[in-house]
């Protein structure tokens, strides 16, 4: 990820465009939601798992052998279709694996697995590149990303007799099944898109802001290091507190602490009070790990789950996608800390929506066990 928009650059690309190829993996999650939840209904989810790996390999050798800008952008398409079938399949695979009393721990715990590798993934990649080119990080992902389609090929496949069932009865097209439930999708499915917003916020606004009051890169990316290490040291406890008390106790501090931590960023203009904003925002964040795809699979219904998460992903994918251009609109309208002022306020009207409703999603779901 870190190396895409050099890549493009290194092809000729201006700023702009090297941009817009590091945007197109967002468009290729956007547009590869809904059938990629169609595909695991029919395949199942280690099969969706190993072909993924395999057409990520695919698109991580073709960003490295690219020798033309449009062919870069396309594999970073493909790369985030592939990478959107991951997340929907893994997401699956954990709601058969898991029983419900630790569902959220599980699902917390392969959140967490997941900013792990965000921090060794550009480590590893530095070591390549320092030694060869910028060309080595795509095809050590390329290598990871078979070792990964391995690892899934000896995965059970805990659904199988689920799919079973539902091709007898009939395969459900996705539309229907979103129809079906477009109320929770509407609702519940809408505070998915507040909390996915609130965490992709910080990704655009918070380096804005370091570079507005002085801050050098390197000073820069240890603060982000910070935030990851304060991500993964609370993604445990987050998986645990949803467990014991419902998700609405972390899914709200999600939100909040970012809308805090937006509001108060005007104050902060040394590197010690932009440390504490980002460590207050990583430690919501962190709590949250999961609360995503533990909402998703406490509301995927039986018949239809594959469909219905693929819809439940495309809400989280427009949020991931919706917060950066948020900060970039608010931005161009309004100096920088007005604008972080505007977000946060918005960041407080999303933190009631998601307090009432996954407030009620826990009261029903706790009637269903009951």
């Amino acid at each position: 990820m870190p190396v895409l928009a050099l890549r493009a650059r290194d092809l000729g690309a201006d700023v702009s465009t090297a941009a817009l190829v590091v945007a197109l993996l967002g468009v290729g999650m956007l547009l590869g939601s809904l059938p990629a939840g169609a595909v695991v209904a029919r395949i199942g989810e280690p099969r969706t798992l190993a072909i993924a790996g395999v057409v990520e390999a695919v698109a991580m050798l073709s960003a490295a052998a690219s020798t033309s800008v449009a062919l870069l952008a396309t594999a970073a398409m493909l790369s985030g279709m592939s990478w959107t079938a991951f997340l929907i399949a893994r997401q699956g695979f954990m709601i058969d694996a898991v029983p419900l009393s630790h569902r959220a721990r599980a699902l917390a715990a392969l959140g967490g697995s997941h900013r792990v590798g965000i921090l060794i993934g550009p480590l590893l990649g530095a070591g390549l590149i320092h030694l060869y080119d910028l060309r080595a990080a795509f095809v050590l992902a390329a290598g990871l990303s078979l070792v990964a389609a391995l690892m899934a090929r000896l995965m059970p496949d805990l659904g199988s007799e689920g799919r079973a069932e539902q091709g007898a009865a009939g395969h459900a097209s996705v539309w229907s099944v979103l129809a079906a439930h477009r109320a929770t999708l509407l609702t519940l499915g809408l505070a998915v898109v507040v909390i996915s917003a609130s965490r992709s916020v910080r990704n655009g606004l918070l380096p804005l802001w370091a570079e507005h009051i002085g801050l050098s890169p390197s000073d820069t990316s240890l603060i982000f290091a910070l935030a990851a290490a304060v991500d993964i040291a609370f993604f445990f406890p987050g998986g645990w507190l949803m467990d014991h008390y419902g998700r609405t106790v972390v899914a709200v501090p999600v939100v909040l602490t970012t809308a805090a931590g937006c509001l108060v960023l005007p104050l902060a203009t040394s590197i010690w009070g932009l440390a504490a904003v980002v460590a207050l925002i990583a430690l919501g964040n962190g709590l949250g790990s999961g609360i995503v795809m533990t909402l998703g699979a406490d509301a995927a219904p039986a018949m239809g789950r594959s469909q219905f998460l693929g819809g439940w992903r495309l809400c989280g994918d427009i949020g991931n996608s919706g917060g950066p251009l948020l900060v970039a609109a608010v931005a161009v309208a309004a100096p920088l800390a007005t604008a972080s002022v505007v977000i946060g306020l918005l960041g407080l009207a999303g933190t009631a929506w998601v307090g009432y409703w996954t407030r009620r999603a826990d009261l029903s779901r706790v009637s269903r066990v009951s």
